[in-house]
């Protein structure tokens, strides 16, 4: 089985407690609140919301990608440290055994947040994939979390 791994980075203007917070733990709640457009619900389908637990979210209709299936792997709140494994999709990537999504949140002087992300791909033995398509699905990401900026900016008090 073949690696390939992507390291990106990009800030916030959303303090890393409440970042942590909306992405790492209410995720169910919060994601579909703010981000309707794209997600139409967000639910634990097995355990406890910790490592281990299996998340299906589901996108609205248009898409191309109705669900997605995630395994948390691991919760770190002290070091806003979380990381989850993409394991089921409707439209998954040939080739691709599994994808590791590792994240942290690093305070920043002005009061935001950091998020260093590291995306880990799995490949199949003998399949070839295009890095230019895991690196736009790298920036679908930092859109996502410039949604969440834009929410906590509209709304300082949620």
């Amino acid at each position: 089985m073949g690696l390939i791994t992507f390291e990106n980075e990009f800030s916030v203007a959303v303090p890393p407690a409440k970042l942590f917070k909306v992405y790492c733990l209410e995720t169910d709640t919060l994601i579909p609140k703010i981000l309707p457009q794209s997600i139409k619900s967000s639910e634990i389908i097995e355990g406890n919301g910790g490592p281990g637990t299996i998340r299906k979210v589901t996108f609205v209709e248009g898409k191309g990608l109705t669900y997605v299936k995630q395994k948390i792997e691991t919760i770190d709140e002290e070091n806003f440290a979380y990381s989850f494994s993409l394991i089921e999709s409707n439209v998954w990537m040939e080739g691709v055994e599994k994808v590791l999504f590792e994240h942290k949140f690093v305070p920043t002087p002005e009061g935001g947040s950091i998020c260093k992300r590291t995306s880990k791909y799995y490949i199949k033995d003998g399949a070839e994939i295009k890095e230019d398509q895991i690196k736009k699905d790298g920036k679908k990401t930092e859109g996502l979390f410039k949604a969440v900026e834009a929410y906590f900016l509209a709304n300082p008090d949620a």
